[in-house]
């Protein structure tokens, strides 16, 4: 059975990465892929109050579990199912509840800092950085978060000037320098996401041929005819 290819997507918090993932999944249609977020991976603090919690740096690589994120990456891609974290951004807390991910012949996951990790970035066989300018990814963040994790916009603002903007020029900028491809203008570069559909179509196909070789045994060779 072949192992599964497995596509980390880094960049910017606003930055497209999601969209990223979507598209290139839609367009491995003949492929089954398993999708992974990085944001399910926060330690989880239930021991300090919420209000101690919103103080704590999330955009720091110390905010997320990469031994748990290197396990569940390692047993998928042996073909093996795991039990993803659920996490409430409310809350700043992990749900009781998980999500099971069945295995796939593509693993997609996405994450702010997910090249910051050597383990990682050695698990994955493509890695893509999604680049977006400063503004579109704030404009980006405040719809995300105000919409979608019922956060306030004062905080969105106060969280991005302290932390965000900083880890992004300490930790996220400079990991771009792993990728191995690196798509402009955000989610919605259609050329450049379909070379990366056609980066990983080729290799998927390698491996597909290398499995297929080794299970036809080579024609023998006829003996060179006795000298006389």
């Amino acid at each position: 059975m072949l192992k599964p290819l497995i596509i980390g997507i880094a960049g910017g918090s606003g930055s497209g990465k999601s969209t990223v993932a979507k598209n290139v999944a839609e367009l491995l249609t003949t492929s089954s892929v398993a999708f992974i977020d990085m944001d399910a991976y926060y330690k989880n603090f239930p021991d300090i109050s919420l209000a101690e919690r919103k103080k704590l740096n999330w955009d720091h690589p110390d905010a997320f579990d990469y031994d748990l994120l290197c396990a569940h990456l390692e047993a998928l891609s042996k073909r093996r199912p795991i039990e993803k974290p659920k996490y409430d951004f409310v809350t700043h807390l992990r749900d009781a509840d998980h999500m099971r991910v069945e295995p796939a012949d593509v693993v997609v996951i996405d994450g702010i800092l997910l090249f910051v990790d050597a383990r990682v970035r050695e698990l994955c066989d493509v890695k893509v950085f999604v680049d977006a300018d400063a503004d579109i990814r704030l404009i980006r963040r405040i719809e995300r978060d105000t919409h979608v994790r019922g956060r306030p916009l004062d905080e969105i603002i106060e969280q991005y000037l302290s932390t965000v903007q900083p880890m992004h020029c300490e930790f996220v900028e400079p990991s771009k320098r792993y990728a191995n491809v690196i798509v402009p203008r955000g989610g919605h570069n259609a050329v450049a996401i379909e070379m990366i559909v056609a980066k990983i179509q080729r290799r998927l196909q390698r491996a597909s041929d290398g499995a297929e070789a080794r299970r036809t045994p080579s024609a023998k060779r006829p003996a060179p005819p006795a000298r006389t």
